[in-house]
This record gives C-alpha cells, sequence and structure tokens, in this order.
C-alpha cells in the first residue's frame, strides 16, 4: 500500500494481453530510469511515499500506477517528462478490453446512432449518473473497480469534441428520463446535461414515450457506428454479455430496426420540450 492511501494501483485484467504488455512496458521503463539514477525500489519508494512492494508490482507490470506515482517517479529520477508522459497509456490500459474496443470504433465513427431502453446510454451520463450504475451493480465492485469503470465512460465522451465532429443521434426510452438512479438530485443534473448536449448542432436526441402502441425497440438497446471507410458495425448489451456486430445481414436489421425507432420517437425538438418538462418536475 501507498503512504497516500489504497488503491493507488491497480491489478489489469487478467485476461487482458493488451493491456498487461502496455503495463509491462511502463513497468519496464520505471526500472531502466530508476537504475540509472542509482536507487534501489525501497529507496525510490520512500522517495515518492510508496512502498517498495508497490514499486516492485508496478515495475514488474502486475498494477497499474496512478498518476500521482507516475508523476512523482518522473520527478524523484529526474526523468524529463518520460515517465509523466505515459500517463494516457496507462489510463487507457486501466479501462476495460471491451471499453477500449468500443471506443476505437467511436472513435473512428463518422456517424454514432443509439437506441436506451434502461437507463441513460453512456456517452451522455455525467460521471455521479454512471458512478451510481456502477455502484449498483451485483456482484459488487470495489472502489477502484468503480472508479475505473467510471474513468473509462467519460473518457468515451471524447467523442463529442472531435473536429470533423461526426453526427451523433440518440433516442432515450421515457422511462430512463424518470428513473432517479443514484437519487433525485443525480437524475435533475442528468438531465441537465442532456439539455445542454442537445444544443450541439452534431447532436439529436430522441425520446420515445412509454404510451407508443408501436414500437420497434422491444428487443432491446442497440448502437450503430459508420466508420470512415463506409463500413457499420453494431453493439449490443444483455446480461452478462456485450457484443460488436459486423455480419452485414445482421447491421441491415439494426439499421431497420433504428431508423423505425428513430421515426417512432418524439422529434429532436419535441424530445427538447419533453425533457425541460420531466425536468421542471423534479425541481
Amino acid at each position: 500500500m501507498s503512504a497516500t492511501g489504497q488503491g493507488d494501483a491497480e491489478q489489469p485484467q487478467a485476461d487482458d494481453e493488451e493491456s498487461t504488455a502496455v503495463l509491462r512496458t511502463v513497468g519496464k521503463v520505471i526500472k531502466m530510469c530508476r537504475e540509472r539514477k542509482g536507487l534501489t525500489q525501497a529507496e525510490l519508494g520512500t522517495a515518492i511515499r510508496y512502498s517498495e512492494e508497490q514499486v516492485s508490482s508496478v515495475e514488474r507490470g502486475r498494477r497499474a500506477p496512478k498518476p500521482q506515482f507516475l508523476e512523482a517517479a518522473d520527478e524523484v529520477l529526474g526523468a524529463g517528462g518520460l515517465i509523466a508522459g505515459l500517463q494516457r497509456d496507462v489510463e487507457e490500459a486501466r479501462y476495460p478490453k471491451k471499453v477500449r474496443d468500443l471506443a476505437k470504433l467511436e472513435a473512428q465513427a463518422v456517424d454514432l446512432g443509439a437506441y436506451a431502453s434502461h437507463h441513460i446510454h453512456g456517452l451522455l451520463q455525467t460521471p455521479h449518473y454512471a458512478e451510481a450504475l456502477y455502484t449498483m451493480r451485483r456482484p459488487t465492485y470495489t472502489e477502484d473497480e468503480i472508479s475505473r469503470h467510471v474513468a473509462a465512460r467519460m473518457a468515451r465522451k471524447s467523442v463529442f469534441d472531435r473536429v470533423p465532429s461526426p453526427l451523433l443521434s440518440f433516442v432515450q426510452e421515457e422511462a430512463t428520463l424518470r428513473r432517479p438512479l443514484g437519487g433525485r438530485m443525480v437524475l435533475r443534473q442528468q438531465l441537465e446535461h442532456l439539455l445542454e448536449v442537445s444544443a450541439l448542432r452534431h447532436v439529436e436526441i430522441q425520446v420515445m414515450p412509454t404510451d407508443r402502441e408501436d414500437h420497434a425497440g422491444m428487443a432491446g438497446s442497440l448502437q450503430l457506428l459508420k466508420l470512415t471507410e463506409g463500413k457499420t458495425v453494431g453493439h449490443t448489451e444483455a446480461q452478462l454479455h456485450s457484443r460488436l456486430i459486423s455480419d452485414p445481414r445482421e447491421v441491415q436489421i439494426l439499421e431497420m430496426r433504428y431508423g423505425m425507432i428513430r421515426a417512432q420517437a418524439l422529434t429532436p425538438r419535441e424530445s427538447l420540450a419533453f425533457i425541460e418538462k420531466v425536468l421542471g418536475e423534479e425541481t
């Protein structure tokens, strides 16, 4: 354990070879800089307020160092930013593999469409809302795991800031706007965030009212990503499973369903008024 508290480094996913390779490379760089400086693991640990065991685990690629560790090691070892500059690589390695794979596709998408039936879509979530979702998972996550998952989800939101901007459309089930996951305050902040995001010119948010008699989305949530080279892939999630879909026939079915869902939902203008109405009921 570090002197700064438990959880300043984390175990990589055991079945994630890519993540493990990144952490091992980071560990080798730190070890090289330490030995060049003539310090033992114990001496480095004392200087940066971490235990010898913690330093050893990081150097062997068994644990992912937090930014504080990297910044302190960079300063003590006089690495000139070499170690501190590894923060982004380490941060991405901390994310679950399925999240990294999805984020890579989102980064390539020129057009992204998503229908969310049970909760606010991940790209639209606030940190507190995402934290509430992960906190209520069963079996339970540790605090470190919750932090890692929330950070990974927030990192995906960089898709909104890309230039040129991709076209982003979302259809939210009405129930997701009313379900107070995390409490009423978290819900109010989430609704306010939806209004802020909907003001972006490349974003459209629609609401699927509960009273619709025809609904093409009864099979569950879905996501479609049209990539730069023209290929479209789908993504679906169910209990214990997250699936990327590349088969053209299956993607075509998802595209058909999403088109019908958008046609059956409120228009973006009507949806904006609807979200404002729900927010007003919460205040």
